[in-house]
């Protein structure tokens, strides 16, 4: 009979996560090209609460935003990590982080893409940074490809629509595992790889106008196999280079409610969660599901599917799942669509400036819905946090109660899930030193435990300062996860 278990399991990875294009800054330092998080222009006037895409444009307005001279790019500068890693993770070290996940900027490794070698300078710099964190007492866990797609590769082949853009991409991987053999252990290929049509273009590098709109998603659907393919191709190389290494895929939880017990919005929304869960069953289980292909014909989508594919697939699933967790919303059969992420703010839900809604029982939810689905998968918690306001009070501290309150009910679901059966061995909130915001492009939407003193427009004394999560986030670690 199993053993019951009462909380977290004693080697749980407790820790942090950012991205390299919302963070490193340095965007044309030592050979480093443009990526595609490099045209994110800031909008002071943007509708927070209603962003519908991140990034990108048509092919023009891309070719004229990388000669803007005039605009504010705020992920051309992040907070300056290139140059203050070193101080930047001695925060983490205090706070007895067991891990830290970060990625790998392609476009620092291979400046345009397509070169025949790689970019030796960028390589260097991660060198010293996954050393660094090895030796602050951290498990590195890198992101292969986490909106960083060099931009090169969208403007002359139109992104990964393109075949060669994948073997540029299996190329790029199979550099990194050989490079980082030994000190890298656990790797994501691709960030959020269901995040569509709202990341379209960091994910996938697909501009506005590459086809006509009605060809767009499938257009989109064959970019997203194209990766697929990749990913299993990166894991087949893999398994020669470096046995040790476990690769796997991520996805951003977009679990919905029905909004009534109506049943016309129960089986929509049953088929909506069906449709994300495509993107794990291919590469966790190894084919595609009839319901997704029963979905394509339906929709007059046709992709470009070969025997060599379904081999790769076949035999190549990926090792864990890593989920980012923020918030929920429901669907109603009479107002939303069959397009991913179309849904309804629950009215049970507080709302946030930026509209997204917190729901601690929605994270139990979620990883009970993976763990009956993928039984033995193990399951990483990859993102999850609060995006904030945050003040710096007269005494020049940040009381935020707001962003504890949010954790500690996060966690404590969390909890519960693991002691009902999930196999979840890593908790990575997101942010752990303020970034630049990935869906605004603002540094003020903060998640830190680490205050950085930069503004919208990237003015400011670039200090740090602890806030009060820093301490309490600090204190669950030390008691891994009783106290909270």
């Amino acid at each position: 009979m199993k053993s019951l278990r009462t909380g977290f399991p004693k080697d749980f990875l407790w820790g942090g996560a950012v991205a390299a294009c919302q963070i490193e800054g340095a965007y044309d330092v030592d050979g480093r090209g443009l990526s595609t998080s490099d045209i994110h222009l800031y909008d002071k006037n943007q509708d927070r609460s209603n962003i519908e895409k991140e990034g990108g444009g048509t092919l023009v307005e891309i070719k004229k935003a990388m000669n803007d001279k005039d605009g504010y790019y705020p992920k051309r500068y992040g907070i300056d990590f290139y140059h203050t890693y070193k101080d930047d993770l001695k925060y983490l070290q205090e706070m007895g982080f067991k891990a830290f996940r970060t990625s790998i900027s392609w476009s620092r490794i291979f400046p345009n893409g397509d070169e025949e070698t790689p970019n030796e300078k960028g390589l260097r710099f991660y060198d010293n940074l996954i050393d660094e964190i090895i030796k602050d007492g951290m498990v590195p866990i890198v992101t292969m490809s986490h909106y960083d797609i060099p931009l090169h590769l969208v403007t002359e082949y139109g992104g990964f629509a393109n075949k060669k853009v994948s073997d540029f991409f299996v190329k790029y991987a199979k550099v990194l595992i050989e490079h980082f053999k030994g000190r890298v252990k656990y790797w994501i290929v691709c960030n959020q790889v269901n995040l569509i049509p709202n990341v379209q273009f960091g994910s996938l590098g697909i501009y506005d106008d590459q086809v006509e709109p009605k060809k767009m998603e499938e257009l989109m659907y064959q970019a997203v196999h194209n990766q697929f393919v990749a990913c299993a191709r990166i894991k087949e190389i893999s398994k020669n280079i470096d046995p040790n290494a476990v690769l796997g895929t991520m996805i951003a939880d977009g679990t919905l409610y029905p909004a009534t017990c109506k049943p016309e919005d129960i089986v929509m929304t049953m088929k909506k969660n069906r449709m994300q869960y495509f993107f794990t069953d291919v590469q966790l289980r190894g084919e595609y599901p009839l319901y997704a292909l029963q979905y394509f014909n339906e929709h007059n989508i046709h992709l470009d599917i070969s025997v060599e594919d379904e081999r790769l697939l076949k035999e190549n699933t990926l090792e864990f799942l890593a989920v980012s967790y923020y918030y929920t919303r429901i669907c109603d059969s009479t107002k939303n669509s069959m397009k991913p992420f179309d849904g309804e703010q629950n009215p049970y839900l507080e709302p946030t400036p930026w509209e997204w809604r917190a729901d601690p029982l929605g994270l139990y939810n979620t990883l009970s819905q993976l763990t009956d689905r993928y039984d033995g998968i193990p399951l990483m918690i990859a993102e999850n946090g609060l995006g904030a306001l945050d003040t710096v009070e007269e005494d020049g501290k940040i009381h935020d109660e707001y962003r504890i309150d949010y954790l500690r009910k996060h966690i404590k679901q969390l909890k519960k899930a693991i002691i009902d059966g999930a196999n979840v061995f890593a908790y990575l909130s997101w942010g752990p030193i303020d970034i630049v915001s990935s869906s605004t492009a603002e540094m003020s939407k903060r998640y830190g435990y680490v205050y950085v003193d930069i503004d919208d427009f990237g003015k400011g004394t670039r200090q740090r300062l602890k806030k009060d999560s820093f301490y309490w986030y600090k204190h669950v670690i030390e008691t891994n996860g009783k106290e909270l």
